[in-house]
């Protein structure tokens, strides 16, 4: 896009436009890349999440395991509910293909559940597969950048006690921990490519 003279915000505002415009036209799929990669690229734009929730309902029976995966997980990042697309009907066939789902697929689905949590929906994942998710999630591979080990080197030259790759109860991990004026401050240095 960059022959095409056109900054990326434009770029995937015309995208979500011409998504839009052929909504009814996408396969379970094609509805779940392009909801994933405006997810995974930080531009969750709501209007194309709202405009496409009614399309991904009605293709959740023909979803493959990771199409439901990648569903739930960009619309927990861009943080748009739907009843349409999220109620039991998204669940009985998260269950259904409960044992098709890989690790991934697995950790896309906790963050959906943290986040159906976070809104206080009865709408979460059954407790033996919300269980299974969350143990995935906590198996993460954790994996210090160059640019965290000099954030972390600045913060013990001047005499912090640093913790690395901390844990939380929500299966996230921090980058770092220290205390500073008895608060214990969390730091995620990478942001949230992390997660991906």
């Amino acid at each position: 896009y960059a022959t095409a003279e056109e900054d990326r915000a434009s770029l995937f505002e015309g995208i979500a436009d011409s998504a839009i415009t052929i909504k009814n036209d996408f396969t379970s799929q094609g509805v779940s890349n392009l909801l994933w990669a405006f997810s995974a690229a930080g531009y969750p734009e709501q209007r194309l999440f709202q405009s496409l929730a009614t399309p991904a309902s009605s293709v959740l029976c023909e979803a493959g395991h990771q199409s439901l995966a990648n569903i739930a997980w960009a619309y927990s990042v861009a943080n748009v509910e739907d009843r349409s697309l999220f109620n039991e009907q998204f669940i009985n066939v998260c269950v259904q293909k409960e044992h098709d789902f890989d690790y991934q697929g697995l950790r896309q689905l906790h963050q959906w559940n943290l986040w159906r949590k976070e809104l206080k929906s009865d709408i979460v994942l059954p407790h033996d597969l919300g269980t299974r998710c969350y143990n995935e999630f906590m198996k993460q591979t954790l994996i210090s950048s160059d640019l965290q080990k000099q954030v972390v080197s600045v913060l013990h030259s001047v005499g912090l006690i640093v913790d690395e790759e901390v844990q939380t109860k929500s299966g996230y991990v921090l980058d770092a921990t220290f205390i500073h004026n008895g608060k214990v401050i969390g730091l995620e240095i990478d942001g949230p490519s992390h997660f991906i």
